[in-house]
């Protein structure tokens, strides 16, 4: 039985791994998800995932919205603690594991709406503790589960579908109060009384119940009786009354004092209608909302006349549908319903024209909105009853979006209107401005935007507060208007603000959109009190003093703050910062300040300059560039001078040039020319003749040739001489001319034609090497490192003088 045993655990072992190896490929597999913004928001909807793909830990929103992915594991999540919303709507998810959502602690939205999940589990949501709102709608299960306790803070709830056919007491349980619930149960066929009852407060009510209205009004009765309370917004959405006992459920509504009720995609017929004014009758219902409305009848509601209504005082019809237009009656025989209502909306519904004799009937109407509509001039006339201020109590006028084109006309048809406060003519085809009109003087707001203006003309009223001129093809604006504090110019040509003396009370300022270039801390200064400015999304040129003032968000220019987003405000132009967001341009002082850079540039340039001449000033560059110039040209000279020597004498002619001060002449020709160049008769040295042998010298006084330049003749005696002997005094330190023949002798030096004892330096006076000029560093290196003469002033020394200098000078023979 052993080997067996060990069979079995070696395959179970084995199958393990074949199966962590499965894994880890498939999770080398998963795919991945890069589409994160910087509010660690990962949009990864539409993209084609068939499973829950990989997004940063930090992620915060991740929307996995209209993909095809069929599972969550257990591990899809791991690691998204700090996820705040997660939404899988719209894909095909028919599996969740049990501890899928277990790590999201955090998790306040998760949409799992759209799906095919054909029940719901309790654990999904065991650790979702601070989930807030839960989407569930339109998955294939038929009744619900106890499955919403552990979320305590749920307060918005969503579930029901096709499908959803049962709603059991306790189905809700650990629901106890919300802002908003929805029930899609179009198809419920049973319903525990109490099922909605437990949660109390509900802000706002969705139902959904289409068939229960049709064929089982009791049900729809005890749902309307749990969810009924006087503040509870009850909204009912697929509803179709098409008969008498249609509107039995209503007379909840009613008993349970309902005060806002909304029908969307609603069909009704007139026995319907006539049913539910009776079943309300003296219902507080203030508030009646009809969006999607389709009239099946002829709208002869005459028989419930007698019913009270006096609590409606807002009615509000959008998107309305008159089958058989043909045939509806006029509105003039339901006075019961038309004179109690302060606020009426009738929004995208067709209307042509609204009998005057009907208007009349709103006799405590304040607010009146026709946008949307087929009003033209003529009819308009019609409506407002030729402008003879019938409704006196009209406090705000919406006739946007229809087909008015005279300006003039809308004013003289409002001028009597005295409560009137707000006006909105925007999108017509008005196409001009007339110069005058008579508006009403309560008038505060106007809004003519979109309507293609091109001037403005004092046709506007002073008394205007808020003025909304935006997407026009206004270039400028120059009519003052003292009282107003709000400006909408958005979506037209200007080209700069307007001025800010017109506006002396203006608060806020929207101009985005137009073709603005910049602005200046001036300009907003001339507004005196405003406060909130949007001019993003507009062709600036980022000039450096409108980069540096935007970024310093207009501090000091009145309080003036930027209310849009910073991303709104790009440069236009200079090209080379085309699309450059405002607050991240950085611009050079070089670029900004091109005249102080400059000259801040000269100035150190300049500076600089100075600096380094007196450095080589200090150094002796001048100097040295001076001798090198100098000795260059005598070269040149002095080679050209032996080119055109027809005779090719001997270059050296003088055993040794004789450099000294004109102080000091006295002591060369008195001793030195007469030793050196007179043969000696009495030769002391009978082992060297030689030395009794006469010397040539150069001197300067007898030798150089006149009308010569003095460089090239010094430079010819220094080439055409063996030796140069320097007369050392204080003289000659002194002496412009010896400096000159130093300067010649140092550049000798490196030339090549001359040995390192081609100088020859006699001291007639105790003088310190320091005495020699420092930029003759090889002459003061050479007093240092050769033995030169002393000229003795003791007699009897002076034979021995003589002697040192003449082996000196005969040197270079006694080596040959």
């Amino acid at each position: 039985m052993r080997p067996p045993c060990v069979i079995y655990l070696v395959l179970l072992l084995f199958s393990s791994l074949c199966r962590g190896q499965r894994s880890d490929s498939e999770t080398k597999k998963k795919p991945s998800c890069n589409r994160c913004d910087l509010q660690l928001s990962c949009n990864c909807s539409c993209g084609g995932f068939v499973a829950v793909p990989m997004v940063t830990g930090l992620a915060l929103t991740l929307d996995l919205s209209f993909n095809n992915i069929t599972v969550v594991t257990d591990d899809d999540l791991t690691g998204h603690k700090p996820l705040r919303e997660l939404s899988l709507h719209g894909n095909r998810l028919a599996e969740i594991h049990p501890s899928a959502f277990q790590s999201l602690w955090s998790l306040e939205k998760l949409d799992l709406s759209d799906n095919q999940l054909t029940s719901l589990n309790q654990t999904w949501f065991s650790k979702l503790g601070a989930l807030q709102q839960l989407n569930l709608l339109n998955n294939p299960y038929s009744c619900l589960e106890p499955v919403f306790q552990p979320l305590v803070r749920l307060r918005r709830l969503a579930f029901g579908g096709p499908d959803l056919k049962e709603l059991r007491r306790g189905d809700l349980s650990g629901v106890t109060q919300l802002e908003e619930l929805t029930v899609h149960a179009n198809n419920l066929t049973r319903y525990e009384s109490g099922a909605l009852a437990y949660i109390w407060p509900l802000g706002r009510v969705t139902l959904s119940l289409h068939n229960p209205f049709l064929t089982n009004q009791t049900l729809a009765s005890a749902v309307l009786d749990d969810i009924s309370y006087p503040e509870t917004q009850i909204v009912l959405e697929d509803i179709h009354l098409m008969y008498h006992e249609s509107a039995e459920p209503f007379i909840v509504i009613s008993n349970r004092r309902v005060r806002h009720l909304t029908f969307r995609n609603f069909s009704v017929s007139d026995e319907a209608i006539v049913n539910f004014l009776n079943k309300t009758n003296g219902a507080p219902i203030s508030s009646l909302i009809y969006d999607a409305v389709t009239l099946t009848g002829e709208g002869r509601w005459e028989s419930a006349k007698w019913t009270d209504h006096k609590s409606v005082d807002e009615f509000y019809l959008r998107d309305a549908v008159v089958l058989d237009v043909f045939k509806f009656v006029s509105f003039f025989n339901l006075k019961y319903l038309l004179q109690y209502p302060r606020k009426v909306s009738v929004i995208n519904c067709g209307v042509f024209v609204m009998p005057c004799n009907t208007s009349r009937l709103l006799m405590n109407m304040q607010y009146l909105d026709l946008s949307d509509n087929l009003l033209t001039d003529l009819t308009l006339e019609e409506t407002l009853c030729n402008g003879d201020g019938s409704m006196k109590d009209l406090r705000v006028l919406n006739i946007s979006r229809n087909a008015l084109k005279s300006l003039s006309l809308v004013s003289r048809l409002v001028a009597k209107l005295s409560k009137l406060t707000h006006l909105d003519v925007s999108r017509n085809v008005y196409s001009s401005m007339p110069q005058g009109c008579t508006w009403p003087s309560t008038l505060r707001y106007l809004n003519i935007s979109r309507v293609k203006l091109r001037t403005v003309t004092p046709c506007l009223p002073i008394t205007l507060e808020v003025l909304d001129l935006s997407n026009n093809d206004l270039k400028d604006f120059t009519l003052f208007l003292p009282a107003l504090r709000e400006l909408h110019l958005s979506g037209n040509k200007f080209l700069t603000l307007p001025h800010g003396w017109l506006f002396p009370n203006l608060q806020s300022l929207t101009i985005q959109s137009n073709t603005l270039n910049m602005f200046s801390r001036v300009d907003l200064q001339a507004y005196e009190r405003l406060q909130n400015l949007q001019a993003g999304q507009n062709k600036f040129v980022c000039s450096c003093d409108f980069v540096a003032f935007l970024q310093s968000d207009i501090k000091g220019a009145g309080d003036v703050h930027l209310t849009d987003r910073k991303e709104n405000y790009v440069c236009d132009a200079p090209f080379h910062l085309r699309g450059e967001i405002v607050s991240q341009v950085h611009l050079t002082i070089a670029y900004c300040h091109r005249v102080l850079f400059v000259s801040v540039c000269c100035v150190v340039a300049l500076f600089v300059g100075c600096l380094v001449c007196v450095v080589l000033w200090r150094l002796h560059a001048f100097w040295y560039l001076k001798m090198t110039w100098s000795w260059l040209k005598a070269k040149r000279s002095s080679r050209q001078q032996r080119r055109n020597q027809a005779d090719s004498e001997a270059l050296v002619c003088f055993d040794a040039f004789v450099s000294y001060s004109e102080r000091d002449a006295r002591w060369v020709e008195d001793f030195l020319v007469p030793e050196l160049e007179e043969t000696r008769e009495n030769n002391d040295d009978a082992t060297n003749p030689r030395n009794s042998q006469p010397l040539s010298l150069c001197l300067h006084k007898r030798d150089f040739l006149p009308g010569h330049w003095i460089m090239d003749n010094i430079m010819s005696a220094m080439e055409r001489s063996r030796r140069t002997i320097f007369i050392l005094s204080e003289n000659f330190v002194r002496s412009d001319w010896c400096r000159y023949e130093l300067d010649f002798s140092h550049f000798r030096l490196f030339d090549g034609t001359a040995d390192g004892n081609a100088a020859i330096l006699i001291l007639l006076e105790p003088l310190a090497t320091d005495d020699i000029p420092k930029r003759f560093y090889k002459l003061r290196k050479l007093m240092n490192s050769t033995t030169y003469l002393e000229w003795p002033l003791e007699e009897e020394r002076r034979p021995e003088f003589w002697r040192r200098l003449r082996d000196a000078l005969r040197g270079e023979e006694q080596d040959n």
